[in-house]
């Protein structure tokens, strides 16, 4: 268990739990160590290499094997990227050219030409070419591997180094237990919903955490189910509850089942102590609310008449009996949106906005709708009066998801609307809203900003690294699968290269798999598609690594693009499932992009060129990671999508899905979303002294509050630091 939490600790926050061992001169090692991290993209800060220098060899060889095998699976690098075309990007043929070579081998070997034949229809291979009625992916050479792994590195030359490079720096951090709590606290107290895979560490880090210090507040449902998981275990340990979904969650969590109540959960039995806790609970919950909270029952009414099967509630005399009471349909509740939805079939506005005033967050994620329905100025002033007056009640991460959402409301309307889930499905529809009053959306801006700013510390000496400005806010952690240089959905980062490459790596679990790696170049129109894939293996700034069909062993894909020849203004990685197991039914799938100069050559998979690796889930049957955009200064720059289309459940290609994805993209580039140089400027208003972008270098002379994507080695003792796994952390409460 230990050697599992201090890699989830490595891969979490690039911070190696400082290693106990015998004292010894392990200098030799760590430097070797030092040398091994280095040709995968990361180092030893200073400290760190100082502490392994310190101790036994043996220890060092120890930690270094541990530590290797957590930054090269984030890096991808655990795995063998070998190609189809050996050479690649060199000699990767004429699309024409390479399917009439793999025919003629065909026609020419007898062997494989029986083959085909009867993957055909018994019929010759010629026969078959001249009726038309040959599958030209079951030809022999065609979708596998034709050299080994070995063969494909003996042809190409060493990489070049470059400054350039991904240069990933992992700290010392504390012991491991301690590093374990920090990581426990920072998660249970997060302000914004976690993944699921960082939400099912969180129950793993809250059983080893159970009896240490514990958060103040835990603000997120889900985070308070899995917790309170823990806490069902251990007699004495009180729940946190304060509505009756929290308890369903509970029971969701401790069946193993979907706290975020999206899916049905097969409830298991519980024992005779747990369903006193869980029945406690919701009489503690009915008796606190006098009732009122009994209106949210009917939400989840059969869940809750399936748990009722398991608890037993005609044992316990208390007012939770009357939770299934109202799911049987015995007791009437009407819920809280069933009055809001009267008093607005009535006409009510005004009344529709004092009756939400007593749910400051519904009130406000209804603003929009209560704006668009006000008949008359009066209607408009007393819902913008409204929520002034309650916005001090609801979180920040509501006030910052409402600024970003009335940021998009004044300017157009011809643009489509993007709806993602938790899962980062995604769907496009018609903007059909009409757009709001500018009196009135400057009121409620203003609002926001004073508020927000309001509620965020003030600092001594703000520095603020000019990379991190354009990364979007990360409002909920959902959408984020696990991986290496990860940015929120709608962040934009700059593309520092002349080759980009694209790398998809797949093995399937069970049956045969066929994922294909595409891209799609649209003009600044969203028009004029060109597209490379394996229907057409290069143009004239793009080359495809070649196609392969069958991932028993593992299997990778590759497109490498000269971005100085690009002729579109945008460049749309697509990863498609063209056949057999989805993402999240594969045993691993990961994507991710490369970024090299021009004379570096090497293998087509080096990992110290990595800048982004993703895992790929969800379930969609096409992936689209990110979107590259050349800007007016004809400097390219990423902008993250994290999104997955439905797809068909086969034979999706790169051509069926264009108008979709032009769509979608086109809706993606052109929102404007809230990004950290929002928070940066409110907080630098309030420091006493402030560098945001260009300058930081200068101001590391006392302790700083610093936000960057990464921590500097150099940063004075004392100083607070906001890195991308900590940037939720700058959500005001």
């Amino acid at each position: 268990m230990s050697d599992t939490l201090e890699a989830l600790v490595i891969r979490k926050t690039f911070r190696v739990p400082a290693p106990s061992g015998e004292p010894g001169d392990g200098a030799v090692a760590a430097r070797q160590f030092d040398a091994a991290l280095m040709s995968a993209g990361f180092k030893c800060s200073r400290d760190l290499l100082t502490h392994l220098s310190a101790l036994d060899a043996g220890t060092v060889i120890d930690i270094a094997v541990r530590v290797l095998a957590v930054v090269r699976r984030l890096a991808g690098d655990h795995v063998a990227h070998n190609t189809y075309f050996r050479d690649f990007p060199a000699n990767v043929p004429d699309t024409l050219e390479f399917w009439a070579q793999c025919l003629a081998e065909a026609l020419v070997d007898p062997v494989a030409a029986e083959r085909v034949s009867f993957m055909a229809g018994r019929h010759p291979v010629s026969g078959r070419v001249l009726t038309g009625g040959l599958n030209l992916l079951s030809l022999p050479s065609y979708g596998k591997y034709l050299h080994t792994y070995e063969e494909m590195l003996d042809a190409h030359q060493d990489l070049i180094e470059s400054v350039k490079d991904r240069v990933t720096v992992l700290h010392l951090g504390e012991a491991l237990d301690a590093e374990v709590h920090r990581l426990y606290l920072e998660w249970a107290g997060s302000r914004v919903p976690l993944s699921p895979e960082d939400l099912r560490e969180l129950g793993a880090l809250a059983q080893w955490c159970a009896d240490g210090e514990q958060p103040e507040v835990i603000p997120v449902r889900e985070n308070r189910a899995v917790i309170n998981r823990a806490r069902l275990g251990r007699a004495g340990a009180a729940l946190l509850v304060d509505t009756v979904a929290d308890v369903l969650r509970l029971a969701c969590a401790a069946s193993d089942g979907d706290v975020t109540l999206e899916k049905a959960t097969r409830f298991r039995s519980f024992t005779r102590r747990e369903r006193r806790v869980m029945m406690a609970a919701l009489d503690g919950v009915v008796m606190a609310s006098r009732g009122a909270k009994l209106g949210d029952v009917a939400q989840h009414g059969e869940r809750w008449k399936r748990l009722g099967e398991r608890l037993h509630p005609h044992e316990h005399a208390g007012p939770g009996q009357d939770v299934f009471a109202v799911a049987r349909g015995e007791m009437r509740a009407p819920s809280f949106a069933a009055l809001v939805d009267q008093r607005m079939r009535a006409g009510d506005v005004t009344g529709t906005a004092t009756l939400l005033s007593s749910a400051p967050g519904r009130l406000l994620r209804s603003l929009d709708w209560l704006l668009r329905s006000a008949g008359s100025e009066e209607d408009r002033d007393a819902v913008v009066k409204a929520a002034g007056g309650v916005q001090e009640d609801v979180s920040g991460r509501v006030l910052l998801s409402l600024r970003e959402h009335f940021q998009n409301r004044g300017v157009r309307t011809d643009v489509s609307r993007v709806f993602a889930n938790r899962r980062g499905r995604a769907w496009v529809t018609a903007e059909t809203r009409p757009v709001l009053d500018a009196g009135v959306l400057g009121e409620i801006l203003a609002l926001i900003d004073t508020e927000v700013g309001r509620r965020l510390p003030a600092v001594g000496h703000l520095v603020v690294h000019p990379d991190v400005l354009g990364v979007a806010l990360p409002l909920s952690g959902k959408a984020a699968a696990p991986g290496l240089g990860m940015l929120p959905r709608g962040s934009v980062s700059p593309v520092d290269g002349d080759l980009l490459r694209f790398f998809i790596y797949w093995k399937q679990r069970r049956q045969r798999t066929d994922y294909d790696l595409s891209a799609i170049m649209l003009d600044a129109s969203y028009g004029n598609l060109q597209h490379v894939s394996w229907t057409n293996l290069r143009t004239g700034y793009a080359e495809h690594s070649g196609d392969i069909t069958d991932a028993t062993d593992g299997a990778s894909e590759f497109i490498n693009i000269a971005l100085a020849r690009v002729t579109r203004q945008f460049v749309i990685p697509q990863v498609y499932v063209y056949s057999g197991e989805g993402f999240d039914e594969a045993e691993e799938a990961f994507f991710g992009f490369m970024l090299r100069g021009a004379e570096q050559e090497g293998q087509p998979f080096e990992p110290r060129t990595v800048r982004m690796k993703s895992d790929l889930r969800g379930g969609g049957r096409i992936a689209l990671p990110l979107v590259f955009m050349r800007g007016e200064d004809g400097k390219w720059r990423a902008k993250w999508l994290h999104l997955y289309l439905r797809g068909h459940a086969a034979f999706n290609q790169v051509e069926g899905a264009r108008v979709t994805t032009g769509m979608l993209v086109r809706s993606i580039v052109e929102r404007d979303c809230l990004r950290v140089k929002y928070l940066a400027d409110l907080m630098a208003a309030k420091a006493g002294t402030a560098i945001v972008g260009a300058g930081y270098e200068q101001a590391m002379g006392e302790p700083v509050t610093w936000i960057g994507l990464e921590q500097p080695e150099n940063l004075p003792e004392g100083s607070e630091v906001y890195t991308l796994p900590r940037l939720s952390d700058l959500i005001p409460a």
